[in-house]
């Protein structure tokens, strides 16, 4: 009864969150006829959006009593969206059959199902207005979007291989990784403070390491390549975001998603074709025959999407100290949680280990 009332919640949260991106971004608070302007700024308290008198409008989340309700909605589909989307991918990869399956197939569908429900939000009246960008833009979007489909399906072969939680605490590390990538490729310069907090998340890891009675070697590699796929995401993202005009012709942050999401999926659709698609016809059979593989891939694909969308749209709506705590909390929570579901081992070393490695990764987002 918990796991589906929880379920409901996320579900609801999911929903009412991207639905307020949604109607914000399709229409504006108000629209005055015969070429007046508003004196003063004018305010829909429904909606969130704050029109100035130049005509444009900001998004500042709608308050009730001091409190804002639609931020809160964000962050309680972004944290419960992750944590349903890990839960529900490892019962999906356990249904088709675990390490011997099919987790490149599982992935590929599950970013072809954001992918849908993307495409669908542009069909829609009212929905979400399509995207202006050009061939060359799309083409500067590739890097981005490859990256992100190669974080997922490493991420994916990792909680395959061995135990969800393992393989997130591993993924906690991702900022050693892109410390490490911005130093030697992207001429970065980090500070001797970022580095310092870089032992106590390395050393985290290796602690959590040593009493994981589900460790293999193959998981921790798929880990630290999804971390090293996350890192150039990051990088080619801020390179990508400097193009002149870009973010204009995108339109929104849910358009910049989607986008990356379909683009991946064609990078990812490749992927497959060399690797799984002459077993498509098995994997098919399994997916009629068992509810459980066919629910929860369905389910995975739809929370990955939205939880990612709402993720985007929290850390735009915050201050990067905000960021970094409530990240932290994410990661404390899905890890804890999932563990706790999948009848993980949550030993006092590997607690002790994902505690240090966390506390380094909030350390390292705080510090100049």
């Amino acid at each position: 009864l918990n796991q589906k009332m929880l379920r409901s919640v996320a579900v609801l949260c999911l929903a009412l969150g991207v639905a307020a991106e949604v109607s914000s971004v399709a229409r504006p608070a108000l629209r005055l006829r015969g070429g007046a302007s508003p004196t003063q700024p004018v305010v829909t308290m429904s909606r969130g959006l704050v029109t100035s008198p130049n005509g444009k409008g900001e998004l500042r989340g709608g308050k009730t009593g001091g409190i804002d309700v639609q931020l809160l909605m964000y962050f309680a589909g972004w944290y419960l969206g992750n944590y349903y989307y890990t839960l529900n991918n490892k019962y999906a990869l356990n249904a088709a059959g675990g390490s011997t399956g099919f987790p490149v197939t599982i992935g590929f569908l599950q970013m072809l199902i954001g992918s849908v429900y993307a495409l669908f939000l542009w069909s829609a009246p009212d929905a979400r207005p399509l995207p202006a960008v050009t061939a060359s833009d799309v083409m500067k979007i590739v890097p981005v979007a490859a990256c992100a489909a190669g974080a997922h399906i490493s991420s994916i072969f990792s909680m395959n291989l061995g135990a969800v939680s393992f393989s997130q605490i591993v993924k906690a590390s991702e900022p050693a990784f892109a410390a490490l990538l911005g130093v030697t490729m992207y001429g970065k310069t980090i500070s001797k403070a970022k580095w310092l907090c870089l032992i106590p998340v390395i050393g985290g890891v290796c602690l959590a390491s040593v009493k994981e009675l589900d460790f293999s070697v193959a998981a921790l590699v798929a880990a630290c390549v999804a971390n090293l796929f996350a890192a150039f995401r990051s990088n080619e993202n801020k390179k990508l975001m400097d193009t002149e005009g870009l973010s204009d012709r995108i339109g929104s942050t849910g358009n910049q998603f989607a986008i990356s999401t379909i683009i991946g999926t064609a990078c990812l659709g490749v992927f497959w074709l060399f690797t799984e698609s002459s077993k498509f016809s098995t994997f098919m059979d399994m997916f009629w025959e068992k509810p459980e593989l066919r629910n929860n891939l369905i389910t995975s694909g739809l929370y990955f999407y939205l939880y990612n969308e709402l993720s985007t749209l929290t850390i735009k709506k915050t201050s990067a100290t905000t960021q970094s705590v409530a990240n932290t909390a994410k990661r404390v929570i899905v890890i804890v949680g999932v563990a706790i579901a999948l009848g993980e081992s949550l030993e006092f070393m590997k607690l002790l280990g994902c505690s240090i490695g966390i506390g380094g990764v909030l350390l390292y987002s705080l510090v100049k």
